[in-house]
């Protein structure tokens, strides 16, 4: 039954990638859709009070530098937001705002929601107005997911074009992902999760009385605003600590499902985008099956490590699986499945606490998060991470069999493998050098609360391989609300948004000028299955030269210890 649903969800993602990917195709190349007479006069409206020309295209610096400027103007606006939240009109009352805002938390919140990390040190519902919520998480909910689908367009332009200096309009690619794509669909999917009974209010705290004589405190809010953007917009980050196992965010299975084909849809259809747009589909429709192979093992991986009975619990006659840390409205079969869609991309939308999963269960979603978002990816970052790695399988695949490197009639140079050498190290280089400051100092240290050892070193490599791929997601025992953790988890999620895409575009600038090249007997094609095989190869490959020996620390070590 849970394979079933598992096939069911691969297979509704691959029926819409197509449709999907091409509709994409048209909004970035500023076709005409059904839509246009509806978003057109607002497109205009919007160009004219920001004094846009959306003619006048960039080049890469210029459009980096757009992005990054777009970036620190929606961090700085955040961050004032949450400082002076105190002073906004609405609820909740202030008694039960009793984690306080200091400057520091505020900083890395603002950070990690400008780069759709959505890393939460706090808990929404004891920590923010509502107020805050939807004027400060909710919009950059919104925009950090358009500005990231504005790269995503502008990297594969710059595969796409031949002797051209520009890749785009920055400012014209975030408008246009942010009407055609982003509002419409984020409209209609909150009404129905209003209509599944997600709450969608500004009412005061719900003080209820429990058939065992207490109290319990029910909060509300504007839930079902920020609910579907942020996994519409691969962000992640929830209105409650509990995030996607609150009954209130995701009171149903059928939510469940919906959040994860709101995560996975967008990022796996531009991969049909970027077929269509470099004039080579079956390109696209490659590194898509490679996606998906990924995205089945992870799948098999956790599927076994939670439904097979633990360990210690192997005398006690227990029947089923893992079930500790889990929803049983979702059972075993969706948290899974949420679990492996979640760190497949930057969406830390989970809906059961990794820290109650079995070793080799953790393993699964912590690799898929070190290898950067190559399994479908957030909106925008999947195209460039997953290109990042066919194109180092092409410059070892060339040195092997004495091919030429190009990939899509784009010869890859002195000057191209030195931006793809540094994106490829970036990931390993900022991971495990702040995971090592963490294990070495005893501020990092101070946030094991609950767990050391295998399991404690293995929490610390999560948050940071999570913050760097733009995730959000913790494994809940360790304590982040320092100033320590504050600072440095902000630095992975700088470094993994705008580290990352400033080279992904770099490169993308320098193949746009290129001239286009002709697939010779001397070429090394790359839109054949055997290439998909030495794509999958190489992540796995540079996967393990990178963080074998962490993994072997963590999860691998506290597996064989059982």
């Amino acid at each position: 039954m849970r394979w079933f649903e598992y096939l069911f969800f691969l297979s509704i993602v691959l029926g819409l990638a197509k449709p999907v990917g091409l509709y994409l195709a048209r909004v970035c190349q500023r076709q005409r859709t059904f839509v246009d007479p509806i978003f057109s006069p607002i497109e205009r409206l919007l160009y004219r009070l920001i004094g846009v020309r959306p003619e006048q295209e960039m080049t890469a610096g210029v459009y980096i530098c757009c992005f990054l400027l777009f970036g620190a103007s929606c961090t700085v606006l955040l961050f004032l937001v949450l400082i002076f939240q105190r002073w906004l009109p609405g609820g909740p009352a202030n008694n039960w705002l009793t984690t306080p805002m200091t400057l520091d938390l505020a900083a890395n919140t603002a950070v990690s929601f400008a780069t759709t990390t959505t890393w939460q040190a706090y808990g929404g519902e004891n920590t923010l107005r509502y107020l805050a919520q939807t004027i400060g998480l909710v919009s950059q909910n919104f925009l950090a997911g358009a500005a990231g689908l504005a790269v995503g367009f502008a990297f594969i332009r710059g595969i796409a074009r031949e002797r051209s200096a520009t890749i785009g309009n920055f400012w014209a690619d975030l408008i246009r992902s942010l009407l055609w794509v982003l509002l419409p669909l984020a409209i209609l999917g909150s009404l129905v999760l209003v209509a599944e009974g997600v709450p969608m209010n500004i009412s005061p705290y719900t003080l209820a009385h429990t058939l065992e004589g207490g109290t319990q405190n029910i909060a509300q809010g504007p839930v079902a605003a920020l609910e579907f953007i942020r996994n519409l917009g691969t962000n992640g980050g929830g209105f409650f600590n509990a995030n996607g196992a609150h009954p209130y965010a995701n009171p149903t299975p059928f939510t469940n499902f919906l959040g994860m084909l709101a995560i996975a849809v967008l990022p796996a259809s531009l991969m049909i985008t970027f077929g269509r747009i470099t004039r080579n589909p079956r390109a696209g429709w490659l590194l898509l099956t490679v996606m998906v192979a990924l995205f089945t093992v992870g799948l098999a991986v956790c599927d076994w490590a939670e439904s097979t009975p633990p360990p210690h619990m192997a005398g006690l006659h227990v029947a089923g699986g893992n079930m500790e840390g889990k929803e049983v409205r979702f059972g075993m079969g969706e948290s899974v499945l949420t679990g492996v869609v979640t760190s497949n991309t930057s969406t830390g939308s989970y809906n059961s606490m990794f820290d109650s999963w079995q070793p080799l269960g953790v393993l699964a979603p912590l690799t898929l998060l070190l290898l950067g978002e190559v399994v479908f990816g957030g909106l925008g970052a999947g195209v460039y991470s997953i290109v990042m790695v066919a194109l180092v399988g092409v410059f070892l695949g060339g040195l092997m069999v004495g091919r030429t490197p190009a990939y899509l009639g784009k010869r890859i140079g002195a000057g191209e493998t030195r931006w793809i050498a540094l994106y490829t190290l970036m990931t390993p280089m900022v991971v495990l050098l702040l995971s090592g400051v963490a294990l070495i100092t005893a501020a990092g240290r101070a946030g094991l609360t609950t767990n050391t050892g295998p399991r404690g070193f293995t929490e610390i490599l999560f948050a940071y391989a999570s913050c760097m791929a733009n995730n959000g997601m913790t494994m809940a025992s360790l304590n982040a609300n320092s100033f320590f953790y504050n600072a440095t988890t902000a630095i992975a999620m700088l470094a993994g948004r705008y580290g990352l895409a400033a080279v992904a575009l770099a490169l993308a600038g320098r193949f746009a000028a290129q001239g286009y090249q002709p697939t010779t007997t001397g070429t090394l094609p790359t839109d054949t299955p055997t290439f998909g095989v030495m794509v999958f190869g190489t992540i796995l490959l540079v996967g393990a030269l990178s963080f074998l020996p962490a993994l072997a620390l963590g999860p691998i070590v506290e597996f064989l210890r059982q």
